[in-house]
């Protein structure tokens, strides 16, 4: 990797591909959230190599910016808080439950993380996450309102209440899924600021765990106009912006490579040898 620098607006636009305006205003928070989505892949080959990747904004730009690499959750929405911040907007950190495939809420740890984007002059602040590794990931950030359905670059989200006995009230974010025509729910929050030295500890838990599926299994996700492109172990998935979805398995390590540098834009280790 380069030498390490600070974190440097310029540089990360460019390597998001941002041409707009560089308001604190929803268009540019819309455009820039869409644009971070698409360039910068979703990967957790640190955590597979038993290392819990740095937070440090400098270490963000040498990996997500400098380098042919992705990251997960924390590294996206850190990295993405830092751009925001620059640009003028407020942003509270967040902690959520994922709740894909759960049973309930109260079944999962706080191990995901969102942000909260205050935009000068509106009175609610947006939902914003530019790391979370799913389909049903938001493409453009949401406005913090309930019972109201967003499209966002071809998806359909919404935030309701979910029931709950803390002090807090509890939010579900949930996004439509066109096979099913049903809503599909995807993580629970409350508004509770989270800092800094809670993700270092969640980021450490969550790389290097032998329980945690992120330090177990191949994981990668890459983002485009017409396709979303899962490499889950060794499942591929590409599902297309009409719905339409493939399938196959990679069954050797030489095309899983392959595969990483041609269409997820991810140059793996060579000392690395990939499940």
């Amino acid at each position: 990797m380069p030498e390490s620098i600070p974190f440097d607006l310029d540089v990360y636009l460019r390597r998001i591909g941002w041409e707009g305006e560089r308001r604190a205003d929803a268009a540019t928070l819309r455009g820039v959230h869409l644009a971070h989505m698409r360039a910068i892949p979703f990967e957790n080959l640190d955590a597979l190599r038993g290392m819990a990747p740095s937070l440090d904004p400098a270490d963000l730009m040498a990996k997500l910016v400098h380098s042919r690499r992705g990251g997960y959750c924390y590294e996206h929405n850190t990295l993405f808080a830092c751009a925001l911040e620059a640009l003028g907007f407020r942003v509270t950190l967040l902690a959520a439950r994922v709740v894909v495939g759960a049973d309930s809420i109260a079944s999962r740890p706080r191990t995901h993380m969102a942000l909260l984007a205050e935009v000068p002059g509106e009175p609610r602040p947006y939902l914003a996450d530019v790391g979370f590794g799913a389909i049903g990931a938001l493409l453009e950030p949401v406005p913090l309102v309930a019972d109201v359905e967003f499209a966002g670059a071809g998806r359909r989200h919404r935030l309701v209440h979910a029931p709950h006995d803390g002090p807090l009230e509890m939010w579900l974010l949930q996004a439509h899924d066109p096979g099913k025509g049903d809503w599909s729910s995807q993580y629970a929050f409350t508004l509770e600021p989270f800092e800094k030295p809670d993700y270092d500890v969640i980021n450490w838990h969550i790389a290097t765990n032998p329980r945690s599926p992120f330090s177990q299994r191949l994981y990668v996700q890459h983002l485009s106009a017409a396709r979303h492109l899962l490499l889950d172990g060794r499942l591929l998935t590409r599902t297309g912006s009409d719905g339409t979805v493939t399938e196959r398995e990679v069954t050797r390590e030489p095309e899983v490579r392959r595969l990483l540098e041609k269409e997820f834009g991810i140059t793996a280790p060579e000392e690395m040898t990939l499940p």
